[in-house]
């Protein structure tokens, strides 16, 4: 199966919140897109890693995507490690995925730092012919590997207008009810604590700075080529 992309999110709702505007926008346009989450998020403060499948299905819906994966590594412990970098190979060569999205290594929470170098491990790995047994599929090189942001506001590399779906994104984001809604019960967290409302912010924010109404910003792996883009056309 071949599909346009290929995002990875230590957790269910990591990829909602970094990019959930732009895999609707290109969900809406036909292309086929496939997330992968990497634990089950068995860690978290509330919900159940049921609780959280069942939400990440239903925000998966919302989005418009074709499927949703989970490698089922350990929550707290996405450290740099063969067995794990090679899950995420036998991923990328399942999907053949013209491109690549993972969390920014720059963030609060170790999880998402360490998602990123694993990805960026088996980015590079699974172009490589004579890397990993013959079960692990054929090689594949992806065109690119961007970077998302989760719990942070970094200068982007470059933006994607995403002010006809922010309202699908954050519906996306309500779907997780366990992780953003406090009920009875449930433990006070930052996600419990005002932080859908500090998302769109940050999104209206970084709009602004593109001239735009809401956008997502993204950073990149490689040098990006401007060609006539550079003069409007």
């Amino acid at each position: 199966m071949k599909v346009d992309i290929l995002a990875f999110g230590a957790h269910s709702d990591d990829v909602e919140i970094g990019m959930g505007g732009t895999l609707a926008k290109y969900a809406a346009a036909g292309k086929k897109i496939v997330i992968c989450d990497l634990t089950r998020a068995e860690m978290s403060s509330n919900g159940t890693p049921e609780s959280r499948e069942r939400e990440a299905e239903e925000a998966a819906t919302i989005l418009g995507v074709q499927e949703r994966r989970n490698v089922g590594l350990p929550d707290r412990g996405l450290y740099i490690k063969k067995g794990y970098i090679d899950e995420i190979v036998r991923m990328i060569r399942l999907y053949k995925p013209k491109v690549v999205f993972a969390p920014y290594e720059v963030d609060r929470h170790p999880d998402h730092g360490n998602a990123s170098a694993l990805v960026k491990e088996a980015y590079f790995s699974a172009g490589i012919k004579k890397y990993g047994e013959d079960s692990m599929g054929e090689p594949h090189k992806p065109t690119a590997l961007y970077f998302y942001m989760i719990n942070g506001f970094h200068n982007p590399d470059f933006v994607i207008d995403i002010n006809d779906y922010i309202e699908i994104k954050l519906k996306s984001l309500k779907a997780y009810q366990s992780q953003f809604i406090s009920s009875e019960g449930s433990v006070s967290t930052p996600l419990t604590e005002g932080y859908l409302e500090s998302v769109e912010a940050r999104e209206r924010m970084m709009g602004k700075t593109a001239g735009l109404t809401f956008a997502e910003g993204f950073l990149a792996h490689h040098t990006l080529i401007v060609d006539k883009d550079l003069l409007g056309e």
